[in-house]
């Protein structure tokens, strides 16, 4: 009786340890609740997201921080330079299906639209926008920099192709 009493008390400690160590030993799945939108994919419980999304699930299209208005001052390399203050550069959603696609617009201190380049913007903050032509002049060249902060700097530089043919550059134009 002895001797069954010792087997059954060894048996129930061996289960014992043994269904410790498997319980202990399990690695529940860290994705299991975690949802990443727009293709992003889970590992390790956290979402990497494809190029152009941000955000803890992939919410948000990166150009989003991008977009609003700069106010600054430019000037061009004509003789003499002109200088150009108070204007406006408008960095907006031109395509809610893209991820890089916006439009760039330029406005005077009056608020009257100058020019309009249509581009993309990369996860930086960095855009480029194709040639345009506005009447007689051919616009290349156009290149700036968006700042995903309010207060922060952006930038424009864009040429003409007019006789002569002038650069102009806006800097430290602060977005509003």
């Amino acid at each position: 009786m002895k001797k069954i009493k010792n087997i059954l008390v060894a048996s129930i400690l061996t289960m014992s340890a043994f269904t410790a160590t498997i319980m202990t030993s399990c690695n529940p799945d860290a994705c299991k609740d975690v949802i990443c939108s727009n293709g992003g994919t889970c590992t390790d419980g956290s979402c990497t997201c494809p190029s152009g999304y941000e955000g803890a699930s992939c919410e948000t299209k990166t150009k989003t921080k991008y977009i609003g208005t700069y106010v600054g001052n430019g000037v061009d390399n004509g003789t003499p330079s002109g200088t150009y203050t108070g204007w406006k550069m408008v960095i907006s959603n031109s395509d809610t299906s893209s991820t890089t696609a916006i439009t760039v617009t330029m406005k005077n201190a009056s608020d009257a639209t100058m020019l309009t380049f249509p581009g993309t913007i990369n996860s930086a903050g960095t855009f480029t926008c194709p040639n345009v032509t506005v009447g007689t002049y051919t616009y290349s060249n156009i290149t700036g920099s968006g700042n995903s902060l309010t207060g922060g700097a952006g930038s424009i530089s864009y040429k003409d192709d007019g006789v002569p043919a002038y650069t102009y550059t806006f800097t430290t134009m602060i977005k509003q």
